[in-house]
């Protein structure tokens, strides 16, 4: 399908009035706050060097009390963010991590105060001394239109730099616990993205899809028909730029291979004779919302709505990859795991074709790698840990499930179904979090014995 064929409108086509009056009131407001700033001198000249500019205007902002003006100064700092370069930006991330610390000799003296007299006028000392300049920083420039987003890219930006620049991250745990409080569940909005939703965020959900490629408008239709859903959660301030989305099969049956799911060509299942629903996709769009939790909320939120919109529907299941398998595979000491003569065999890339001792000790290698590898005490695999941590249960594991070179490359072709039974979620959730206990079937178990 071309994108000149009939697609659904804009958001830019539609937006809401409130929306539209809220933008116009801001926008006077902050005309006014811009001549104020100049008539006072606050915002930098043209000639000063974008990372130092930054760092006045923030300095200015972060004890600023004018509204209007205030407003003003947050919407230049994005600005002048957005307009500097990679060099400007890293010596902003610097200027920010040393210069928006908390006074230690104030944390200190609120400390032992408390220690004399642990009182709440104390604590609430304590606490105000504890927190960074830069937590205060950015709720100011947030208050800005479009704050929200431009704070959620400098995140990526940062968490990228980080390897090499280790003094930045203090920076992104503190615009990582903003992000907690400001993208928590209650502010969060449940969307069924189909065909008729607003173009841009069908575009949106092309260019974010992390686990399978949507190769165009086609493509994505076939993932948005009848037998199929997709669902995003959606926040206020990134109105039509999903946080994280799901996609999800509807079918009689567990699916053991990807390729049938994703096949355009397919006869379409009538919603009636649908048993089992399969999420077999679930993509976080924002890497600098790294480290703040929405799939679990999704995934429960999506099984309460189909089981509203079809109540016969009586499994919940994913078709999973196991991206982090051939990776531990590789660097792995596997001399206690299988023979000596099949270590070279096993670590060996995979092809379409594998003879039957190499599959069986590959299959059992997997089930090794899914249940007793772990990272602290949970599982090392990220896909496991997140439906594990869910309360799901290792159900199955299909050899030859993705056949693409991603699939090969990253699990040997190898897929898992992860089973939701909703009468023992939060069982499986306790046990594992509570005591590092995995819930595997009966068949995973063989495969570990």
């Amino acid at each position: 399908m071309s994108t000149e064929q009939s697609l659904p409108e804009t958001a830019e086509d539609s937006p809401a009035v409130s929306q539209r009056s809220l933008a116009r009131m801001l926008g006077s407001v902050m005309d006014v706050g811009r001549v104020i700033l100049t008539r006072r001198g606050l915002i930098s000249s043209p000639g000063t060097a974008a990372e130092k500019a930054l760092l006045e205007e923030c300095r200015e902002l972060l004890y600023h009390r004018g509204e209007a003006s205030g407003l003003a100064l947050a919407r230049d700092i994005l600005d002048k963010y957005q307009r500097a370069d990679a060099s400007d930006r890293l010596a902003f991330f610097r200027g920010l991590a040393r210069d928006f610390e908390p006074d230690s000799e104030a944390v200190q003296a609120a400390a032992t105060a408390y220690v004399g007299d642990p009182s709440r006028k104390h604590f609430q000392n304590l606490s105000k001394a504890m927190e960074s300049p830069r937590q205060k920083l950015f709720r100011r420039i947030n208050m800005a239109p479009g704050g929200t987003a431009v704070l959620v890219k400098m995140r990526e930006q940062i968490l990228d730099l980080e390897r090499d620049h280790s003094e930045l991250k203090p920076v992104a745990h503190d615009l990582r616990q903003l992000f907690v409080s400001w993208f928590n569940k209650g502010f969060l909005e449940l969307r069924h993205i189909d065909w008729g939703a607003p173009a841009l965020e069908l575009e949106k959900i092309i260019a974010y899809e992390a686990v399978h490629e949507i190769n165009g408008w086609d493509d994505l239709r076939s993932r948005l028909r009848d037998d199929r859903r997709c669902f995003a959660f959606f926040h206020p301030a990134l109105e039509h730029d999903p946080l994280v989305f799901v996609e999800v099969a509807l079918t009689d049956a567990i699916p053991g291979a990807i390729a049938p799911l994703l096949d355009q060509d397919r006869d379409s299942l009538p919603s009636s004779k649908a048993n089992t629903v399969v999420f077999y996709s679930i993509s976080n769009c924002h890497r600098g919302l790294a480290g703040v939790s929405f799939g679990n909320f999704l995934i429960k939120s999506v099984v309460e709505e189909l089981k509203q919109e079809m109540p016969w529907l009586k499994q919940f299941v994913t078709l999973s990859p196991v991206p982090g398998f051939r990776r531990w595979l590789l660097n792995a000491d596997l001399s206690e795991l299988v023979d000596e003569d099949m270590i070279a065999r096993v670590k060996a890339p995979v092809g379409k074709v594998v003879e039957s001792e190499t599959k069986e000790a590959l299959m059992k290698l997997c089930a090794h790698y899914l249940v007793r590898e772990k990272s602290g005490v949970l599982a090392r695999d990220p896909v496991a840990r997140f439906h594990l941590g869910n309360g799901a249960r290792l159900h199955r594991m299909h050899w030859g499930a993705d056949l693409t070179a991603k699939g090969r490359e990253q699990a040997a072709g190898m897929m898992v179904n992860y089973l939701y039974d909703l009468g023992k979620i939060e069982e499986n959730h306790e046990a594992y979090f509570d005591q590092g206990v995995i819930s595997v079937s009966k068949t995973i178990t063989n495969l570990l014995d």
